[in-house]
């Protein structure tokens, strides 16, 4: 598969670690930061991986695909989490993004 058609996912996956490493700053600005331990974590995780599935689709590496499936299913935890809080809009603007991600990386897949 070549870059162009890894693009769209490319996209979903930068927008999603920006939007995780926002959800997460802003969580640790929160009064109840120890209630929003696991949310950070997740957000980090998941920034960390959609990361690596940049970094390797722009490559037109041989591990695109499988790291998608990872990265599909932490965006799916990170949005369950953060859905938890959706009362502060960082961490319902995450879970949107984290969502529209996971279905972005789960269609790359099938088309392959």
């Amino acid at each position: 598969m070549s870059y162009e058609n890894f693009k769209e996912c490319i996209d979903a996956c930068r927008e999603c670690v920006v939007a995780c490493n926002r959800c997460a700053v802003a969580c640790t600005q929160e009064a109840e930061v120890q209630h929003l331990a696991n949310c950070i974590r997740l957000d980090l995780e998941c920034a960390a991986i959609c990361s690596v599935c940049v970094e390797v689709m722009s490559l037109n590496g041989v591990m695109s695909e499988k790291l998608c499936e990872i990265c599909a299913e932490i965006c799916n935890r990170c949005a369950e989490e953060c859905e938890n809080h959706k009362q502060m809009e960082h961490c319902k603007e995450c879970a949107s993004i984290c969502r529209k991600c996971a279905e972005i990386c789960a269609e790359m897949i099938e088309n392959a």
